[in-house]
């Protein structure tokens, strides 16, 4: 819920779906309060799985998506029927689905014993559970995704009677229900593993962090940084934007709340509505691809791959680093070609005096990228940040009555002693846990410690309630990735990708990139690559494309779908905020993201972008002289992009001027004969002419 520009009066952002999440709250009366209850149970299973993890990983995966289908329908219910018979209705629906998941433990070794033969139990119990993992879905998501695992469903069913090469040899129900809601490459596939590990964790990890004042400590470094400079209010928003990604990985999120601080403040200082909502969007959707969470898809990426989290976060910081930097080039012409002016002094805070003040909430953000980086598994280094951060909360409650600086020191460091005595033979869980303990029930005892742990009750409840859409999500992509599995179709489209591709490279890529941007205006981020990843990667890695980059590649462009119109769901829920259409948002965020449409093109021909192997130049330069002349080269390459789609360098551009700065662009892309030489040359040449074009008052006095 958002305040509208100049009043009180909210600004309610709807979907026609519970996509991106639901209102606040849990819902009415008595049936809100068991919402809130399950949820804690939900996250609390999910802290112990974390912290412990005895149980088996299919009663973990089974356990947790028979709390989402649980609290899928009770929800739903709590927030669209009408009635107590429609909320009961609901929720029996809905433990119907917590059941199934709870099958899986309570006939965990009867399951493994019969495994390829099912029992007619078995078959009902799994059959259930497809019928609401899809009616859930729909219920959560819409129609798009369910019809098009639906459509994977029936082809599984009846494929066997398409001509050749479409066919398959035949599979009876039982064979396919079995290999659906049994095993590990259906419904418990690769998906939910994540979902039930690291994506709940990090979820959470995050909501803590918001509710610790993190938001506020990004806005505030933002304004002191940036606010004053040309055009200050739209590159505090990419810079708040990008910072809040590290943590939340959900782009909807970041705009329904760092943008209701940002887009009236850039309409405030002369950007056009739809280009203040756009800059939101761009900036907000690329918290996806800003390491350590990057909306999950780093740790499906990983587990999918076979390689360390770390190597994904390393492959992609560096066009991370691009797209923010393309978009913050983007808003400063865009500010230089109006004459927009930054903010007054009085206007901004002090960006050291926010760290100052707020400098130990980045201690857990930091002590977690640490342990990634040093080869501790997400959830270890996950559990560890969250602890840290409790920790925090809990001390920052304790220490808020403290009558001087030296009780508040030395609380600080008698809690760090402690924690280092206990951590002598390595930091393990157990002390961890009992320091946190300690910090409770000593919270529960000072003046307003028990509003900061409800305040920590309410964000274990939030994180549940959050991770139901991304869960559901993880669950119906099995049937994707249980069909190809079974059927081998998958290497179909792989083949013609190949075929393409062996004719030319840049036509399996612009094959992919479109079938990624199709699925993902219909389906969210995480499902669009998941099955962009299973249909494409494998054949553009045959190509000679790392893998790693084959699956950024279609990770990219699942995002870039949520700006591309006519969807674009984060104009969408810009648009209430900015009171523009979304459609014009939507136009706007792809002009500003053009970078985000192109970086993957420039990784895919220039591995070392993602310090990757296999550069051709790492011949002539090593390994880091390519890396460093393919971010050049990217450099450049989007800062021409950005002068031709804004139309302004020191200057207003004219027409052959952004055909000669795309001309040089496209050459600093190309792979043919002095392609660099010449993209180099026209773009020496063309900033060189606009430096001799400016007018006297562009200069500003000292």
């Amino acid at each position: 819920m958002e305040k509208a520009e100049g009043t009180g009066a909210p600004i309610k952002v709807e979907f026609d779906n519970f996509e991106h999440g639901f209102p606040e709250g849990f819902g009415p009366g008595w049936w809100g309060a068991l919402a809130y209850w399950i949820g804690i149970a939900f996250a609390t299973f999910q802290l112990y799985v974390a912290a412990f993890n005895y149980l088996p990983s299919q009663v973990v995966r089974g356990v947790h998506v028979g709390f989402l289908t649980l609290l899928t329908f009770g929800l739903i219910a709590n927030f669209t029927a009408k009635s107590n018979f429609g909320r009961a209705v609901g929720w029996a629906i809905g433990a119907a689905g917590f059941f199934c998941g709870l099958y899986q433990w309570i006939f965990y070794a009867d399951l493994i014993a019969r495994d390829g033969d099912p029992t007619r139990l078995d078959l009902a119990v799994g059959t259930l559970l497809a019928v609401l993992i899809f009616e859930g879905t729909r219920r959560l998501m819409g129609a798009a995704l369910p019809l098009m695992c639906g459509a994977c469903l029936v082809y599984w069913f009846f494929g066997q009677y398409l001509p050749s090469p479409l066919n398959h040899r035949g599979y009876d129900f039982d064979q396919i229900v079995t290999h659906l809601s049994y095993g590990t490459e259906g419904f418990y596939g690769v998906p939910i593993y994540v979902s039930a590990t690291y994506i709940f964790l990090f979820i959470l990890f995050g909501s803590f962090l918001e509710r610790a004042g993190m938001i506020q400590l990004f806005t505030d470094v933002s304004l002191g940084l940036f606010g004053r400079s040309r055009g200050g209010p739209a590159k505090v928003a990419v810079f708040a934007s990008g910072m809040m990604g590290t943590i939340s990985g959900s782009g909807v999120a970041n705009v329904v709340t760092v943008g209701q601080f940002t887009i009236p403040l850039m309409i405030r200082f002369g950007y056009r509505r739809a280009f203040a909502a756009g800059v939101e969007a761009t900036a907000s959707m690329g918290g996806q691809i800003m390491p350590p969470v990057m909306g999950a898809v780093a740790f499906i990426m990983a587990e999918t791959l076979g390689v360390q989290y770390s190597e994904i976060v390393k492959a992609a910081a560096i066009p991370a680093i691009l797209y923010f930097a393309s978009a913050f080039w983007m808003v400063h012409l865009e500010a230089g070609k109006h004459g927009l002016t930054g903010m007054k002094r009085s206007e901004t805070p002090s960006a050291w005096n926010a760290l100052v003040k707020g400098w130990y909430l980045v201690l857990p953000l930091a002590a977690l990228v640490y342990m990634l980086f040093e080869g501790f598994t997400p959830l270890y280094a996950g559990s560890m940040g969250l602890a840290l951060t409790v920790a925090l909360i809990l001390g920052a409650s304790i220490t808020a009555g403290a009558s001087s600086n030296v009780i508040r020191t030395i609380f600080w460091i008698g809690l760090a002693l402690v924690v280092a005595a206990l951590s002598r033979d390595g930091l393990k869980i157990v002390p961890v846990g009992c320091v946190v303990v300690a910090l409770i029930l000593i919270t529960a005892f000072v003046r307003g410690g028990m509003a900061a742990l409800r305040s920590c009750r309410d964000s274990l409840a939030e994180s549940a309630k959050s991770a139901i859409t991304v869960g559901m999500a993880c669950a119906i992509v099995g049937v994707i990735i249980g069909m190809m599995s079974q059927t081998g179709v998958g290497t179909i489209f792989g083949s013609w990708v190949i075929g393409l591709g062996e004719k030319s490279l840049f036509l399996a890529l612009i094959m992919t990139m479109l079938l990624s941007i199709l699925l993902g205006t219909g389906i969210p981020t995480i499902p669009t690559y998941i099955i962009t990843a299973a249909l494409a990667a494998p054949a553009l890695a045959k190509l000679g494309v790392p893998l790693i980059a084959s699956h950024m590649f279609a990770f990219y462009y699942g995002i870039m779908a949520d700006l591309s119109p006519p969807v674009a769901l984060a104009a969408l829920a810009a648009a209430p905020i900015a009171k523009e259409n979304p459609d014009k948002i939507g136009w706007e965020a792809m002009r500003i993201a053009l970078a985000g449409y192109v970086i993957p093109f420039i990784f895919v021909y220039s591995p070392a972008l993602m310090l990757q192997a296999g550069d051709p130049m790492a011949a002539k330069l090593g390994f880091y002289g390519a890396v460093a002349l393919a971010s050049f080269k990217a450099l450049v390459a989007i800062a021409l992009f950005g002068m031709v789609a804004i139309g302004f360098l020191f200057t207003r551009l004219t027409l052959i001027e952004r055909l000669v700065a795309l001309g040089a662009a496209l050459c600093l892309l190309g792979d043919f004969p002095f392609s660099d030489t010449a993209g180099f040359v026209l773009s020496a040449a063309l900033v060189l002419w606009q430096w001799r074009q400016r007018p006297p008052a562009v200069v500003e006095p000292a």
